[in-house]
């Protein structure tokens, strides 16, 4: 049997996913408290934009800011697509799906933005996705049938497509942010949350919704902080070790603390089909955990900027304006290499496979 081993990348992803799996039942006691579904999605993520917003000039004011790239030109159409399909499309369909679906099955159900993500990342990018993950993406799968199947002519209701489109848009953002993810995550998130967030709060108020009390705004704000900011800057990071389908494989974790904490926060019973879904997706989630890929490789001669320290892959010499210590970000070569080791689809692992 493979052993799971956790990088620092996979480390990031998990941490992503349980601060997202546990946000999905604490917006249903919001919804339960009468929010409307639209407004709430824009707390969310004003939640996550503004808290992350101090969180940077806290950074400043203290003098501790991170050696991250900064956003370009050229990142702000990637920008634009992110926030629309992630920060306006999901979360207005997960809301829209949560009013209509008990808790645990929606956090269970939210799995299939793993299998949106790796599906679009493979696909429409290319990148390498081998017989292990793809069985695993089957056993997901299996797992959110079984769990959202009613039976009858009903099959699949209103609410878990409306869970599905939102898997679905977030995993468009997953892979569009992938081309984000070599600047700072803190700048992506903040722009993002405070972008989506007015967006969705002004459509919620133009359709006769209301703030609700102070106290649930703040409520909402403290769950878009740690549920959608800090969960979306680890995503990033992770983004940038590990590759966009091996980290929506980590983060098909999420859904399983969002279900614990349904079972214990609505008393809702532990069915038969419950388990049997929890079951077929954990097999998944392992056989995704469990992964090893190594082969010889070829680097080919690239320029970038990010974040780095000078490893097996960043051996470039310094100008007199390049910052010193470790890690740092300037604009650095890589030379062509070939050579042989574990990797995933990083930031220098995005090569072609035969095969």
């Amino acid at each position: 049997m493979n052993r799971i081993v956790l990088t620092p990348g996979a480390l990031m992803a998990l941490l992503s996913a349980a601060l997202f799996g546990a946000s999905t039942p604490l917006a249903k006691l919001l919804l339960g408290s009468g929010v409307d579904p639209g407004l709430l999605a824009g707390l969310l993520y004003l939640g996550s934009g503004i808290g992350l917003g101090f969180v940077r000039l806290g950074q400043r004011l203290a003098g501790k800011v991170r050696a991250e790239a900064p956003l370009r030109g050229s990142d702000m159409p990637w920008l634009a697509l992110v926030v629309l399909a992630g920060g306006v499309a999901g979360p207005l369909l997960l809301m829209l799906g949560l009013a209509r679906t008990p808790a645990s099955s929606t956090a269970l159900l939210l799995n299939l933005e793993g299998l949106a993500t790796m599906a679009i990342a493979w696909v429409v990018f290319r990148e390498n996705v081998d017989r292990r993950l793809l069985l695993g993406a089957l056993a997901i799968l299996g797992g959110a049938l079984v769990l959202s199947w009613r039976g009858g002519p009903a099959g699949l209701g209103p609410g878990a497509l409306a869970i599905v489109g939102a898997c679905v848009a977030w995993g468009v953002d997953n892979n569009l942010t992938r081309k984000l993810s070599s600047a700072d995550p803190l700048q992506i998130t903040a722009i993002k949350g405070v972008a989506a967030g007015l967006v969705n709060l002004a459509l919620a108020l133009a359709h006769g919704a209301h703030l609700p009390p102070p106290l649930g705004v703040a409520a909402a704000g403290a769950v878009g902080f740690f549920g959608y900011g800090v969960s979306l800057v680890l995503f990033t990071l992770a983004l940038r070790n590990l590759g966009t389908a091996r980290t929506g494989a980590y983060f098909s974790t999420a859904p399983f603390l969002g279900a614990a904490l349904s079972l214990a926060l609505f008393h809702e019973p532990l069915t038969v089909q419950l388990g049997a879904a929890a079951i077929l997706m954990g097999l998944g989630v392992y056989l995704h955990l469990s992964e090893r890929h190594e082969h010889e490789h070829v680097h080919e001669a690239m320029e970038h900027e990010h974040r780095h320290v000078h490893d097996a892959h960043h051996q470039h010499a310094h100008g007199p304006n390049d910052p010193s210590g470790e890690p740092h970000t300037h604009w650095h070569r890589h030379a062509p290499m070939r050579h042989k080791h574990p990797h995933y689809p990083d930031l220098h692992h995005r090569h072609g496979h035969s095969g």
